[in-house]
């Protein structure tokens, strides 16, 4: 893919291996997401179910906690606004930096959910939470996963009209 006319090399290069690393990041928690909810369909006969109603509410809080924690936090640190700040302060490359760090926080949030489902599961016999919090994490990590249009449209948008912060050698020759 050759980079836009208006990127430099650099910058195409580090857009490329940032957004690499988040996609496979992403897609590995996406897989670890349904093999969970695969061992927990395999393996529901071996478990011993057991009703805990104070681990069912927890549980149920916590998947709507971290749901709509993902969406907050995801529109939040990818504001406009916030994109143009960082950009002003840290340059193209922070601005790249941000993009990569959100996606996967907001990615690991959705892999916590389903984690905690499967331990859930696990934990009482009740394959219901590995399904329930696995689909609601599957989504968030879908929510989250990054498309390199939408970072090199940001990068447009934001990283190129912001000069680079200076360097310790550009402070030094001048």
């Amino acid at each position: 893919m050759q980079p836009p006319e208006r990127f430099s090399s650099d910058i195409h290069t580090e857009l490329i291996r940032r957004h690499k690393a988040a996609t496979l990041t992403v897609r590995a928690l996406l897989a670890l997401t349904v093999v969970l909810s695969l061992i927990s369909f395999i393996g529901r006969s071996y478990f011993r179910h057991q009703d805990n109603p104070a681990l069912d509410g927890a549980l149920r809080i916590t998947i709507l906690i971290f749901g709509l924690g993902s969406v907050i936090l995801r529109r939040t640190k990818l504001s406009a606004t916030r994109l143009q700040d960082v950009t002003a302060l840290k340059g193209t490359s922070g601005l790249l930096a941000t993009l990569a760090s959100t996606t996967l926080q907001v990615a690991l949030l959705g892999a916590a959910m389903a984690i905690f489902g499967f331990v859930a599961t696990l934990s009482t016999g009740n394959d219901f939470y590995s399904y329930g919090a696995g689909l609601v994490g599957f989504v968030v990590l879908l929510y989250s996963y990054p498309t390199q249009s939408a970072w090199q449209q940001a990068v447009q948008k934001f990283g190129q009209s912001a000069p680079e912060p200076p360097t310790p050698e550009h402070l030094s020759t001048h």
